[in-house]
């Protein structure tokens, strides 16, 4: 169906419909190799329409400065000074230590984003990205070309600390960012820190392509060394046309909460390790884990507390929500940033902060036949214990549960969550994560009370 056809098509997604810059402009260190290489996946027979086009924008001495971290020491004491200066904060005085500057939100950013960048900042640094979140409010965040490129590099580094040595491998796709949704942003671009080799964004989704078996067409010449994705796009590569041909050395998951059940099918299907990235686009990636574990705090310029609702810091180990000061980037320099995300900040067995029982942008506890609470972490241990793939679980006023699971052995769920409960539980399989629904689908609700 071509977009003229299609009443829901959205003129963003329109192929060129935004594209600005040269190639030169780009990728300022483009040289004949990559060019060649660019143009082969532009013009892939099988290649998607892409939407966009998009460039780091790296100088030589950029490229070289984005392949190593930024330094920590004393890190948060500049942090701070940047931040005092900020718009958002004149008037506000007293701002010595982080504890005093208060906790912001999604909300503030919203309302007015100019007001967190520096008035001093490099704004032909500048690029501009946006996030949908999960609450429907849009936001434009401005992003730092050499705070992009570094989170490749990022990447590279967790894998190795994986076992997985990420080298330039001939022509394969350096990565691929897989996409599940109707309309989506894809493109290929080059990333210049990395031998100049090609990565692409792509839609997994069928009206994405120009015909049906272009997609595994597509997908196997490019062969990606490195997949990153949500667990709804992830759990595409388990179909057939795409499991047989894809060898990827890792597997990135972000955005999404990450099942256990899910992340071991993708470690057999694909056998290669699967890091789960937790991170917001406003903060950057904040932590990771590569098992089922608590989540390990990025040795970055990143900052977690665990604070009750009236933003008072709550005793370790005890839930909580996440917030988090981040300067990794430097136009937006965020302190005390509430994620809108619950979780347990926890010490791991090396001294290194860690965050447990992440559940993502929502608190919900479920009401008993007896009237006790119940928090949604206990539900997800049943679910994942009887093969849940992803999962939504909705409880009335009155009490009646009703959840849909992606997978899973639905009966055994339905039981395990009655007795739980004490409540009647009513429980619909699909197949596919996608079925949920696309986007971030809310996975627990309740309007229940004691």
């Amino acid at each position: 169906m071509s977009d003229l056809d299609d009443p829901l098509a959205l003129g963003e997604y329109r192929p060129g419909s935004a594209a600005v810059l040269t190639d030169a402009e780009r990728w300022p260190t483009l040289d004949d190799d990559g060019a060649a290489r660019l143009e082969r996946w532009r013009t892939h027979p099988a290649a998607p329409s892409w939407v966009h086009a998009t460039g780091d924008r790296l100088t030589a001495e950029a490229v070289e400065r984005t392949r190593e971290p930024l330094p920590l020491d004393g890190w948060l004491d500049e942090h701070l000074a940047v931040a005092r200066r900020l718009p958002f904060y004149r008037g506000m005085p007293g701002l010595r230590t982080l504890d005093d500057f208060p906790p912001i939100g999604r909300s503030d950013l919203v309302t007015d984003v100019s007001a967190f960048v520096p008035l001093d900042a490099d704004l032909d640094r500048m690029l501009h990205g946006t996030s949908s979140g999960s609450t429907g409010a849009a936001l434009v965040i401005p992003d730092d070309v050499e705070e992009v490129a570094r989170g490749f590099h990022l990447l590279v580094d967790l894998a190795r600390r994986a076992g997985v040595d990420w080298r330039p491998d001939a022509e394969r796709l350096a990565l691929v960012w897989v996409l599940q949704q109707r309309q989506a942003f894809t493109y290929v671009s080059l990333i210049s820190g990395f031998a100049h080799r090609a990565m692409a964004r792509v839609n997994l989704d069928a009206r994405a392509w120009g015909a049906a078996s272009d997609r595994s067409l597509f997908l196997g010449d490019a062969d990606p060394q490195a997949i990153s994705g949500n667990p709804t796009s992830l759990a595409e590569l388990l179909s057939d046309d795409l499991r047989r041909i894809l060898h990827p050395l890792v597997i990135f998951s972000g955005a999404m909460a990450l099942s256990a059940p899910l992340r071991a099918e993708l470690r057999v299907a694909f056998a290669c390790p699967v890091i789960d990235v937790y991170g917001l686009h406003e903060t950057r990636p904040i932590a990771a884990r590569v098992d089922d574990g608590p989540f390990r705090v990025l040795d970055r310029r990143v900052l977690v507390e665990v604070l009750d609702a009236e933003g008072h810091p709550v005793p370790e180990g005890e839930m909580g929500e996440i917030v988090v000061t981040a300067g990794e980037n430097p136009l937006l320099p965020l302190v005390r940033y509430r994620t809108g995300d619950v979780g347990r900040r926890v010490r791991l067995p090396d001294g290194a902060v860690g965050i447990a029982d992440l559940e993502g942008r929502e608190h919900t506890e479920f009401v008993t036949g007896s009237g006790v609470r119940v928090p949604s972490v206990d539900l997800t241990q049943q679910l994942q214990s009887h093969g849940a793939l992803g999962w939504s679980v909705a409880q009335s006023a009155g009490g009646a549960v009703e959840v849909t699971v992606a997978g899973g052995d639905a009966r055994a769920i339905r039981g395990a969550l009655e007795a739980l409960l004490d409540q009647p539980v009513e429980v619909t399989r699909v197949d596919r994560l996608i079925d949920l629904g696309e986007g971030k689908p809310r996975r627990f609700r309740s309007a229940a009370t004691v």
